[in-house]
C-alpha cells in the first residue's frame, strides 16, 4: 500500500514507520530538516518536506497515496507540561492540521485515514473497564478538546465513503522517549514524588508495540480503537515499578495539590482512574503488545538507557578519553604531511611548466 505519514520523525511516527516498511508498505514521510529526512531514509521511507497548515501543499504531498497517517503531535518536557504555550502546536495539529489532511485525503481519493488520539478524553472510570463506547470528559481543558475536536475530522472522512480510523493511545514509554528519560534522569537526581495516594489506574503502551498497532489500523473497518497493554496498573504502582528499575528509592507521597502545582492543568486528567481495555482492537486486528504492562516493560526501558549511558559513558572515561585524543592528533599530523606533499607537489608541477616556458622562448 501508498501511505503518507504526517509526523513521521517523532516517537510514534518512527516506530510507525519501522512497522510499516517491514511489512512491504511504500511509504512517504514528513520530515522538516535534513536530519529528519536523513532519518527517514535510513528508515526505509521517503522523506517529504511540507507545510502541514499549508492545504496546496499537503494535497500534492498526499496525492496518489491510498492511506493517510496522522501521527503529529509535539508533547512538551514534563518540566513545560504546565505551561498552556506550550501545547499550543500539539492543539493545532490535532485539529487545524486534520482538517487539512483530511480534506486532502477526500479531494485526492485516499481509501484510509488514522488518526491518534489519546485514551485521556475518557471520563474517570475507578475501577471499572473503559471500552471506546465509555462516555469522554473534556474537563474544559483545551489540550482534550482538541483531542476530540481533531477526532471528529475522521468521522467526516468516512462519511465521504472512505475508512476513518481513531486510534487511541496510552501513555507512551520506551528508550527512545525524551519523556521517558527525562523521568529516569529526575528520579535518579532527586527524591521520587507521589502525589495522592496513587489509587487512580494508569494505561500505558510500550512505543513498538505502539508502531505495530498503527500498522495493523490499515486493515481495520472504520471506528474507534484504544491501544494500550494488557495490564493497567495503579499510579502508586506505575512509580514503584519504575523506581525499582531504574533502582532508586519508592516515591514520597504527597498531597495532591503537588500534582497541580508540577503539571498544571494536565494534573486535571493525569490523576483520573482510566483502566482502558484493548479487546476490540485485538478482537478487529491480528495485533497483540509484546510487552503486558509497564510490570515487564519498565526493566527492559532501564536497561537499554542503561546500556547506552554506559556505551557513552565508556567514551568518556579520561584513559579513553586521552587515548582518542592521541589517534585524532596522529591522524590529523598524517593528513597534514599528506596535503604538505600534495602542494609541494603541485608547486614543483608550476615551477617545472614556468621553466619549460622560458626555455621555448
Amino acid at each position: 500500500m501508498k501511505i503518507f505519514v504526517a509526523g513521521g520523525t517523532g516517537v510514534l511516527g518512527r516506530a510507525s514507520l519501522k512497522a510499516l516498511v517491514e511489512a512491504g508498505h511504500q511509504v512517504r514521510a514528513t520530515a522538516r530538516s535534513r536530519e529528519k529526512a536523513e532519518l527517514v531514509r535510513e528508515l526505509g521511507a521517503e522523506p517529504v518536506e511540507v507545510d502541514l497548515f499549508d492545504p496546496k501543499e499537503v494535497r500534492q504531498s498526499v496525492a496518489g497515496s491510498e492511506a493517510i497517517l496522522r501521527l503529529t503531535t509535539k508533547i512538551p518536557s514534563i518540566a513545560k507540561m504546565r505551561n498552556r504555550a506550550a501545547w499550543q502546536e500539539t492543539n493545532l495539529l490535532r485539529t487545524e492540521g486534520a482538517r487539512i489532511l483530511v480534506d486532502a485525503g477526500i479531494a485526492e481519493g485516499a481509501q484510509v485515514y488514522v488518526h491518534e488520539s489519546i485514551t485521556f478524553v475518557y471520563a474517570d472510570a475507578g475501577t471499572q473497564w473503559i471500552t471506546e463506547d465509555a462516555p469522554t470528559d473534556d474537563g474544559e481543558s483545551e489540550i482534550l478538546r482538541s483531542a476530540l475536536d481533531g477526532e471528529k475530522e475522521t468521522a467526516r472522512f468516512s462519511e465521504s465513503g472512505g475508512r476513518g480510523i481513531v486510534l487511541r493511545f496510552g501513555g507512551f514509554y520506551g528508550p527512545e522517549s525524551s519523556l521517558t528519560a527525562d523521568m529516569i534522569s529526575m528520579m535518579r537526581r532527586r527524591p521520587v514524588v507521589q502525589p495522592r495516594s496513587g489509587a487512580h489506574h494508569v494505561s500505558s503502551i510500550y512505543i513498538p508495540d505502539a508502531g505495530t498497532a498503527v500498522l495493523a489500523s490499515l486493515n481495520l473497518p472504520a471506528g474507534t480503537y484504544n491501544v494500550v497493554d494488557e495490564n493497567p496498573v495503579s499510579f502508586a504502582d506505575y512509580l514503584r515499578m519504575l523506581a525499582r528499575a531504574a533502582h532508586v528509592p519508592k516515591p514520597f507521597r504527597f498531597p495532591g495539590a503537588f500534582g497541580k502545582l508540577m503539571f498544571g492543568e494536565v494534573w486535571n486528567y493525569f490523576s483520573r482512574s482510566l483502566r482502558v481495555s484493548n479487546a476490540r482492537l485485538k478482537t478487529a486486528s491480528n495485533w497483540k503488545p509484546s510487552v503486558p504492562s509497564v510490570a515487564e516493560g519498565w526493566p527492559l526501558v532501564a536497561a537499554e538507557i542503561e546500556s547506552r549511558t554506559a556505551s557513552l559513558a565508556w567514551w568518556l572515561e579520561p584513559s579513553r578519553r586521552r587515548w582518542l585524543l592521541r589517534r585524532v592528533l596522529v591522524i590529523g599530523t598524517v593528513l597534514a604531511v599528506l596535503l604538505a606533499l600534495r602542494i609541494q607537489g603541485l608547486l614543483l608541477d608550476l615551477l617545472i611548466a614556468a621553466l619549460v616556458g622560458l626555455a621555448r622562448r
